[in-house]
């Protein structure tokens, strides 16, 4: 069964990161403000802590399904922590859905 074809959602998330990704750098600049954000307070620690534990998972995904799938995953998980979420959308917007049969 062939799942519904989510590129259009996955492009306009691109997007919208793009745009909110945007702003942050024009009025806050960067890195400084990134870092502030990150040690505001425990909380930001805490949203930062997950957001990298998240984005290992993610990564740990990427690895897998890009192997399976005859891809090389490393682009993807090395522009990971330099792009951020960039790096998955990305990856999620150039797989193929027939790139592998499912394989046990």
């Amino acid at each position: 069964m062939k799942a519904a074809n989510d590129k259009p959602l996955l492009a306009a998330l691109f997007v919208v990161l793009g745009v909110i990704t945007a702003v942050a750098l024009i009025v806050d600049g960067f890195p400084g403000a990134l870092i502030d954000a990150i040690t505001l307070n425990w909380w930001s620690v805490q949203i930062f802590a997950d957001l990298v534990i998240a984005a290992i998972v993610i990564d740990i995904w990427i690895y897998r399904d890009a192997k399976r799938r005859g891809r090389n995953p490393w682009p993807w998980i090395v522009a990971s922590p330099l792009v951020g979420m960039f790096a998955p959308l990305g990856y999620l917007l150039t797989r193929k859905d027939d790139d592998v049969a499912h394989r046990s």
